[in-house]
């Protein structure tokens, strides 16, 4: 994976395309109580939340809130059944106390392929009628059914030249092998010729775990998702099974197990100021 250091500025503004292809790849590495390393090759899929009809309309393989080779829905991603996802931004982004909706919403995502889809995490970014990032939303999901969303305006300092960098105490159930006593340090290129997502796990000050995703923008034309069909067939399947095999191997090396609470098939929350709803079942 290309480490080199891109800038706001090199990267350009977000796509205006209604969706965007960011083939890219996927690395996790482990680093207490000892190493433990893997990369995969993916693509994710960024949508503008309030442009699904256009969406439906780049390709015949993409299939909006219905069944398709590759498909996007609605579903997959909001707290309450048929809710849409403007309705469901707004929402989450109207209780951290943001004066006006955001003007426009992106949200990274992979696609369901052959009807099925596991994303451990969703990123949303949301702009302001300037164009500015006003705050990001991280839906992030376990394997046992439950998802957790931070909210996360953007606060004097986090963004700079080279992203955003934010900070969140973890909150909900992930790995079997991680505790909840750790913190998130999210750092973002937002997306633009390229999108870069890196999370710093740290345990009592100490880096735990580092998972990044970095991928480059390509055009959602029929001949651009059908080559990243065909190079990933079984994408979000592969996601699945490499997330248990990872976690056997990290079983046979010894790794403490963490019991998971029993959050099976709720969505929580994490709002700054302390204002968090209680979890709702969706």
């Amino acid at each position: 994976m290309d480490e080199r250091i891109t800038t706001l500025e090199q990267n350009g503004p977000p796509p205006q395309a209604a969706g965007v292809l960011y083939p890219g790849e996927v690395m996790h590495a482990r680093l207490k109580p000892f190493g433990h390393r893997f990369t995969y090759r993916v693509f994710s899929l960024l949508v503008d939340i309030d442009r699904l009809a256009e969406l439906s309309r780049m390709s015949w393989l993409m299939g909006v809130n219905r069944p398709g080779l590759a498909s996007f829905h609605e579903s997959d991603h909001v707290g309450t059944p048929g809710e849409s996802l403007r309705v469901f931004a707004d929402k989450l982004l109207a209780e951290t106390g943001l004066a006006r909706p955001a003007e426009r919403v992106l949200l990274l995502a992979y696609p369901r392929i052959f009807g099925y889809v596991f994303n451990p995490i969703s990123v949303y970014f949301c702009y302001d009628d300037a164009g500015a990032l006003i705050a990001l939303i991280y839906a992030v999901r376990n394997t046992f059914g439950g998802q957790h969303i931070y909210v996360s305006p953007i606060r004097p300092g986090e963004l700079g030249p080279a992203g955003v960098r934010q900070t969140q105490a973890k909150r909900f159930h992930v790995s079997p092998f991680i505790g909840m006593d750790a913190r998130y340090h999210f750092r973002v290129l937002p997306p633009g010729k390229t999108v870069r997502l890196r999370i710093h796990e740290t345990e009592n000050g100490e880096p735990l775990l580092a998972a990044t995703f970095a991928g480059s923008a390509r055009r959602l034309t029929t001949p651009d998702l059908g080559a990243c069909l065909v190079k990933f067939p079984f994408l979000t399947l592969k996601i699945v099974v490499g997330i248990h095999w990872e976690a056997l191997k990290l079983w046979l090396k010894g790794a403490r197990f963490h019991a998971s609470p029993k959050v099976a098939g709720s969505t929580q929350y994490s709002l700054p100021h302390g204002t968090e709803p209680d979890a709702v079942r969706k």
